[in-house]
Order: C-alpha cells, then sequence, then structure tokens
C-alpha cells in the first residue's frame, strides 16, 4: 500500500498514522527508539505490507506490470490502490471528504515532526505542497506517482509503460482493488483491536 492507504488505516489516531507513515525510513530495531503508538503504528505498517503482497488480487494486479518493471511491479500496484481508494465513495463520502482527511493527516503529521526521521520530515513538505493524498483520485496525480517510483528504483528509467499499461487495464485494476481492499481494512482494525487502540 502507499501513502494514502497507510495513512487511511491509521483511522486518525496521531501516534498510529506517524508509525505507519515512517516505517520505511525505519530499519531494523531503530523502531524501538519510538514511543510505544509510534512503534505500533509501524508494526501495523509491515503487517498491512506483508498482507497486501500475499493476497490473491495483488498477485492479479502485479501480472500486469510485470512484463514492463518486473520485480517493481508491487511498487506501481501499492500507487495503484491509492488511485482507487481516492475514489472509493464508500471510505470518503466526496471530494471535500477526501480533503478534509488529506488536510487533517498533514497536521497530525506536522504536529509529530520533531520526533519523525529527518527524511521523513524533509518530505513531508512536498506532500504537503502538492498534495499527495488529495490528487492519488486523478490520472495526473498518478503519472506523477509512478514517475517517483521509476526515480528511486535502481534499474528502471521510465515510468511510461508502466502508466499506458495503467490505463490499458484499469477496469482489472479496480477489480483487484475492490476485492482486495475490503480485506486488508478487515486486517488493520484486527491488529489495532488487538493493540488496544481501537
Amino acid at each position: 500500500m502507499n501513502y494514502l492507504a497507510h495513512a487511511y488505516l491509521s483511522f486518525n489516531i496521531p501516534e498510529i498514522l506517524a508509525g505507519n507513515m515512517i516505517s520505511d525510513f525505519v530499519k531494523g530495531n531503530k523502531q524501538y527508539n519510538y514511543p510505544t503508538g509510534i512503534q505500533a503504528g509501524i508494526r501495523l505498517h509491515r503487517a498491512i505490507d506483508t498482507f497486501t503482497d500475499s493476497h490473491p488480487f495483488t498477485k492479479q494486479a502485479k501480472t500486469f506490470f510485470r512484463p514492463a518493471v518486473g520485480p517493481y511491479a508491487g511498487a506501481f500496484v501499492d500507487v495503484v490502490y491509492d488511485h482507487f481508494l481516492a475514489k472509493d465513495h464508500t471510505e470518503f463520502i466526496d471530494d471535500a471528504g477526501l480533503q478534509a482527511f488529506a488536510t487533517n493527516t498533514y497536521l497530525l503529521l506536522n504536529n509529530l515532526a520533531p520526533i519523525l526521521p529527518q527524511p521523513f520530515v524533509n518530505m513531508l513538505p512536498f506532500m504537503r505542497q502538492h498534495n499527495w493524498l488529495y490528487n492519488y483520485q486523478f490520472m495526473q496525480g498518478i503519472e506523477s506517482s509512478f514517475k517517483n517510483v521509476a526515480r528511486r528504483a535502481k534499474y528502471l528509467d521510465n515510468s511510461d509503460a508502466c502508466f499506458q499499461l495503467f490505463q490499458a487495464h484499469y477496469v482489472s485494476f479496480e477489480m483487484c482493488y475492490a476485492n482486495f481492499f475490503k480485506d486488508v481494512k478487515k486486517i488493520a482494525i484486527s491488529f489495532l483491536s488487538t493493540e488496544g487502540f481501537l
């Protein structure tokens, strides 16, 4: 899952949100340098990623990208899932609801910025300025996110082929999302309930 989904599956719990969003910036035992709530958010992020990678509909979605980007297919599917979540009116009632969620997420993260990893803190103003969480709903936002994935990958020159595949298989990707997201939401709720946050 990408930033919007990880934020959404934190259910507006500030420390869970922070941990869920910074997990990729925290390696190994460094997670124990954070308060217990942030540690739980980091564990939630990792549980979500493990579940996502093993889900049959994620595996199906990856097959559409794999011819173009091989092992990086999962990273592009993560972005695709954020696109359909942003457009999912069972999760965000309308456009204003999505914008309100995005604004609140940036605020919660900014409030905790003093204790978050510096690389994430450095990225946060760009996330807010370009309103990543809101703009996943638009094709231009997805195209830009794909370019960012390719830029971070070691062996990818560009993301044009992936964006074309996304457009070509749009309906199939939407079906994969619809069959996947309800399951991962249950996993996140179960995790946070077990940890005593819900």
